[in-house]
């Protein structure tokens, strides 16, 4: 049986180019929404990536392609006493 890879692919950025997207758009009221991986690697959507129009940040179209691995939630311990 054959597996299929359904891994998401992101963008990864350096610290340095997180920083200069947060708060910028890459579209007309889009804007860039940099968040970390469970890797602690920072990381941009390839939405973000494609649909980018911004002439100041067409660079992030070229961005390594990386397996998204999403951070991992805690399970809350129910701790009730009776």
């Amino acid at each position: 049986m054959e597996t299929t890879n359904t891994s998401i692919l992101v963008g990864l950025l350096t610290e340095e180019q997180k920083n200069e997207l947060v708060g910028q758009q890459f579209s007309t009221d889009c804007y860039f929404n940099p968040i970390q991986d469970d890797n602690e690697n920072w990381v941009i959507s390839i939405e973000e990536m494609t649909l980018c129009i911004n002439n100041d940040f067409m660079w992030v179209q070229t961005l390594e392609l990386i397996p998204f691995v999403p951070k991992t939630q805690p399970i809350p311990q129910n701790n009730t006493e009776i």
